[in-house]
């Protein structure tokens, strides 16, 4: 599962979505991409969950690439642990998605084949997104 090898703080505050994504919003890599049209968290098992789809759809043709990275640490308190005594424990990582940003990207598969393993994979993450094509 994707996580940061190490990180200059251990735990971040949850911090603001406001705006939109101001860099990862056009195609760079690939001819087919992810964009995402929401805000919100993508946690490291959405991201790999996600993969996993389109590797299996595509069936390991062509070349895909994830545009996010989870390096935000979210935390949680144990259940039935009483109110206070500090912040809880890191239980996963997740990437700040903004409107706009391509999540995923996809080359050398063709159209319907590509679009239809990004359509299965847009299922499995947590805020609404589009199919875009470079041509």
């Amino acid at each position: 599962m994707l996580q940061p090898k190490k990180s200059k703080y251990r735990k971040h505050f949850r911090g603001v979505m406001r705006g939109n994504a101001g860099r990862g919003i056009t195609l760079a890599f690939g001819e087919y991409g992810l964009k995402a049209l929401t805000r919100g968290w993508v946690s490291a098992r959405q991201i790999e969950a996600a993969r996993k789809v389109i590797t299996h759809a595509t069936k390991r043709t062509g070349k895909l690439w994830i545009r996010i990275f989870p390096d935000k640490s979210y935390t949680k308190k144990g259940a039935g642990v009483r109110m206070g005594s500090g912040k809880g424990d890191i239980e996963g990582y997740v990437a700040v998605v903004r409107p706009g940003r391509i999540i995923f990207e996809l080359a050398g598969v063709e159209k319907g084949l590509s679009q239809e393993a990004l359509r299965k994979a847009a299922q499995k993450l947590s805020l609404r997104s589009k199919i875009i094509t470079k041509i």
